[in-house]
Protein backbone atom coordinates (compact mmCIF):
# COMPACT_ATOMS: atom_id res chain seq x y z
CA UNK A 1 0.00 0.00 0.00
CA UNK A 2 1.07 3.23 -0.60
CA UNK A 3 0.56 7.04 0.71
CA UNK A 4 -1.91 9.17 0.27
CA UNK A 5 -2.12 12.10 -2.47
CA UNK A 6 -0.48 15.35 -0.68
CA UNK A 7 -2.49 17.67 -3.51
CA UNK A 8 -4.96 18.16 -1.67
CA UNK A 9 -5.57 18.84 1.90
CA UNK A 10 -8.38 16.81 2.57
CA UNK A 11 -8.25 14.19 -0.44
CA UNK A 12 -6.40 11.11 0.22
CA UNK A 13 -5.85 8.12 -2.31
CA UNK A 14 -4.59 4.82 -1.66
CA UNK A 15 -3.58 1.61 -3.93
CA UNK A 16 -4.03 -1.63 -2.35
CA UNK A 17 -4.20 -5.52 -3.26
CA UNK A 18 -7.00 -6.59 -2.06
CA UNK A 19 -6.25 -9.13 0.73
CA UNK A 20 -8.08 -9.86 4.39
CA UNK A 21 -4.75 -8.76 5.69
CA UNK A 22 -4.85 -5.77 4.34
CA UNK A 23 -8.12 -4.63 5.81
CA UNK A 24 -7.27 -3.65 8.76
CA UNK A 25 -4.34 -1.38 7.24
CA UNK A 26 -7.03 0.13 5.29
CA UNK A 27 -8.99 0.67 8.67
CA UNK A 28 -5.87 2.43 10.45
CA UNK A 29 -5.25 4.09 7.46
CA UNK A 30 -8.69 5.85 7.34
CA UNK A 31 -8.64 6.37 11.11
CA UNK A 32 -4.69 7.97 10.73
CA UNK A 33 -5.81 10.12 8.42
CA UNK A 34 -9.08 11.46 9.62
CA UNK A 35 -7.26 12.33 12.99
CA UNK A 36 -4.30 14.35 10.25
CA UNK A 37 -7.55 16.28 9.11
CA UNK A 38 -8.57 16.56 12.69
CA UNK A 39 -12.28 14.93 11.60
CA UNK A 40 -12.87 12.30 14.62
CA UNK A 41 -16.57 12.85 14.35
CA UNK A 42 -16.39 10.66 11.16
CA UNK A 43 -14.04 7.24 12.36
CA UNK A 44 -16.17 5.15 13.47
CA UNK A 45 -18.38 4.90 10.40
CA UNK A 46 -15.39 5.60 8.03
CA UNK A 47 -13.42 2.75 9.29
CA UNK A 48 -16.79 0.15 9.25
CA UNK A 49 -17.23 1.62 5.51
CA UNK A 50 -14.04 0.93 4.39
CA UNK A 51 -13.88 -2.95 6.06
CA UNK A 52 -17.04 -3.17 3.92
CA UNK A 53 -16.59 -2.02 0.73
CA UNK A 54 -13.10 -3.60 0.62
CA UNK A 55 -14.65 -6.79 1.74
CA UNK A 56 -16.73 -6.66 -1.09
CA UNK A 57 -14.38 -6.28 -3.30
CA UNK A 58 -12.34 -9.05 -1.95
CA UNK A 59 -15.85 -11.67 -2.11
CA UNK A 60 -16.92 -10.55 -5.60
CA UNK A 61 -14.41 -9.55 -7.68
CA UNK A 62 -11.41 -11.51 -5.97
CA UNK A 63 -8.11 -11.85 -3.74
CA UNK A 64 -5.23 -10.06 -4.77
CA UNK A 65 -7.32 -7.66 -6.77
CA UNK A 66 -5.82 -4.27 -7.27
CA UNK A 67 -7.94 -1.72 -5.68
CA UNK A 68 -7.78 1.81 -4.89
CA UNK A 69 -9.27 3.46 -1.37
CA UNK A 70 -10.17 7.29 -1.82
CA UNK A 71 -11.41 9.53 0.93
CA UNK A 72 -12.42 13.22 0.52
CA UNK A 73 -13.66 15.37 3.04
CA UNK A 74 -15.88 18.54 2.40
CA UNK A 75 -18.15 20.41 4.48
CA UNK A 76 -19.76 18.01 7.08
CA UNK A 77 -19.58 14.54 5.16
CA UNK A 78 -16.86 12.72 4.02
CA UNK A 79 -16.74 10.58 0.77
CA UNK A 80 -15.37 7.06 0.83
CA UNK A 81 -15.01 5.42 -3.05
CA UNK A 82 -13.43 2.09 -3.16
CA UNK A 83 -12.05 1.93 -7.06
CA UNK A 84 -11.44 -2.02 -8.50
CA UNK A 85 -10.95 -3.19 -11.61
CA UNK A 86 -14.50 -4.51 -12.32
CA UNK A 87 -17.20 -3.32 -14.00
CA UNK A 88 -19.66 -5.99 -12.38
CA UNK A 89 -21.85 -3.67 -10.49
CA UNK A 90 -23.08 -4.55 -7.03
CA UNK A 91 -26.49 -5.60 -5.89
CA UNK A 92 -28.08 -4.58 -2.96
CA UNK A 93 -29.19 -8.22 -1.80
CA UNK A 94 -32.04 -10.09 0.72
CA UNK A 95 -31.92 -9.63 4.34
CA UNK A 96 -31.79 -13.43 4.02
CA UNK A 97 -29.53 -14.20 1.59
CA UNK A 98 -27.71 -17.71 2.75
CA UNK A 99 -24.60 -16.83 1.34
CA UNK A 100 -24.52 -12.99 2.75
CA UNK A 101 -24.92 -11.09 -0.73
CA UNK A 102 -25.63 -7.49 -0.32
CA UNK A 103 -24.78 -7.67 3.53
CA UNK A 104 -22.26 -5.09 3.41
CA UNK A 105 -24.11 -2.64 1.24
CA UNK A 106 -27.28 -3.00 3.64
CA UNK A 107 -24.80 -1.43 6.15
CA UNK A 108 -23.17 1.03 3.77
CA UNK A 109 -26.66 2.30 2.94
CA UNK A 110 -27.69 2.37 6.84
CA UNK A 111 -24.49 3.94 7.41
CA UNK A 112 -24.71 6.29 4.59
CA UNK A 113 -26.92 10.28 3.63
CA UNK A 114 -26.38 8.49 0.35
CA UNK A 115 -24.14 5.58 -1.75
CA UNK A 116 -23.92 4.72 -5.37
CA UNK A 117 -21.64 2.74 -7.97
CA UNK A 118 -20.02 4.57 -11.04
CA UNK A 119 -18.89 2.88 -13.82
CA UNK A 120 -15.13 4.06 -14.47
CA UNK A 121 -12.89 3.62 -17.42
CA UNK A 122 -10.79 1.04 -15.89
CA UNK A 123 -13.66 -0.63 -13.82
CA UNK A 124 -16.45 0.56 -11.09
CA UNK A 125 -16.26 2.93 -8.14
CA UNK A 126 -18.51 2.16 -5.33
CA UNK A 127 -19.06 5.07 -3.17
CA UNK A 128 -20.65 6.41 -0.02
CA UNK A 129 -21.17 9.96 1.81
CA UNK A 130 -21.36 9.85 5.90
CA UNK A 131 -22.42 12.90 7.84
CA UNK A 132 -20.80 14.13 11.00
CA UNK A 133 -23.35 13.34 12.42
CA UNK A 134 -23.23 12.92 16.55
CA UNK A 135 -26.46 11.55 16.72
CA UNK A 136 -25.34 8.14 14.55
CA UNK A 137 -25.03 6.59 18.31
CA UNK A 138 -27.79 7.25 19.40
CA UNK A 139 -29.29 5.40 15.79
CA UNK A 140 -27.15 2.85 17.13
CA UNK A 141 -29.07 2.35 20.38
CA UNK A 142 -32.50 3.00 18.91
CA UNK A 143 -31.36 0.16 16.86
CA UNK A 144 -30.67 -2.28 19.77
CA UNK A 145 -33.23 -1.58 21.55
CA UNK A 146 -36.05 -2.35 18.33
CA UNK A 147 -34.38 -5.45 18.05
CA UNK A 148 -34.34 -6.56 22.00
CA UNK A 149 -38.12 -5.47 22.32
CA UNK A 150 -38.57 -8.37 19.34
CA UNK A 151 -36.29 -10.58 20.77
CA UNK A 152 -38.39 -9.95 24.00
CA UNK A 153 -41.64 -10.63 22.63
CA UNK A 154 -40.04 -13.85 20.86
CA UNK A 155 -39.57 -15.24 24.06
CA UNK A 156 -42.31 -14.44 25.83
CA UNK A 157 -40.32 -11.69 28.39
CA UNK A 158 -42.43 -8.68 29.69
CA UNK A 159 -41.65 -5.55 27.47
CA UNK A 160 -38.78 -3.05 27.68
CA UNK A 161 -41.45 -0.77 28.82
CA UNK A 162 -42.22 -2.92 32.12
CA UNK A 163 -38.66 -3.86 32.44
CA UNK A 164 -36.93 -1.39 34.60
CA UNK A 165 -34.29 -3.47 35.95
CA UNK A 166 -30.80 -2.59 34.67
CA UNK A 167 -30.31 -6.52 35.77
CA UNK A 168 -33.11 -7.63 33.68
CA UNK A 169 -31.91 -5.38 30.22
CA UNK A 170 -28.46 -7.16 30.80
CA UNK A 171 -29.65 -10.36 31.24
CA UNK A 172 -31.98 -10.43 27.81
CA UNK A 173 -29.06 -8.41 26.01
CA UNK A 174 -26.73 -11.15 27.27
CA UNK A 175 -29.22 -13.87 25.64
CA UNK A 176 -29.77 -12.35 21.94
CA UNK A 177 -25.82 -11.98 22.12
CA UNK A 178 -25.41 -15.53 22.71
CA UNK A 179 -28.15 -16.55 20.57
CA UNK A 180 -26.75 -14.30 17.49
CA UNK A 181 -23.02 -16.38 18.22
CA UNK A 182 -24.72 -19.87 17.92
CA UNK A 183 -26.53 -18.33 14.47
CA UNK A 184 -22.66 -17.39 13.44
CA UNK A 185 -21.54 -20.53 14.33
CA UNK A 186 -24.19 -22.78 12.81
CA UNK A 187 -23.05 -20.79 9.38
CA UNK A 188 -19.56 -22.00 9.46
CA UNK A 189 -18.57 -18.01 10.99
CA UNK A 190 -16.42 -17.68 13.36
CA UNK A 191 -17.87 -16.44 17.06
CA UNK A 192 -14.34 -15.01 18.30
CA UNK A 193 -13.80 -12.76 15.14
CA UNK A 194 -17.74 -11.40 15.49
CA UNK A 195 -16.87 -10.65 19.35
CA UNK A 196 -13.55 -8.85 18.61
CA UNK A 197 -15.15 -6.67 15.47
CA UNK A 198 -18.46 -5.55 17.54
CA UNK A 199 -15.63 -4.60 20.81
CA UNK A 200 -13.50 -2.54 18.30
CA UNK A 201 -16.60 -0.59 17.14
CA UNK A 202 -17.75 -0.22 20.58
CA UNK A 203 -14.51 1.30 21.44
CA UNK A 204 -14.04 3.65 18.46
CA UNK A 205 -17.96 4.49 19.20
CA UNK A 206 -17.55 5.34 22.93
CA UNK A 207 -14.01 7.08 22.00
Amino acid sequence: MSGHDNSSQLRSVLPFLAEPAVVRELRRAARGQLAEWHLPAFTEEAELAVSELAANVIKHVGRGTAATLVMEAAGERLRIELHDESYRVPVLGSAVCDDECGRGLRLLADLAVDWGTLLTATGKAVWCELPANPGMRTRRVQRAEAALTKYRRDVDAPSLLRSHSAQILEESATCLIADLLHWVAAKGGDPDGLLDRAQMHFEADAA
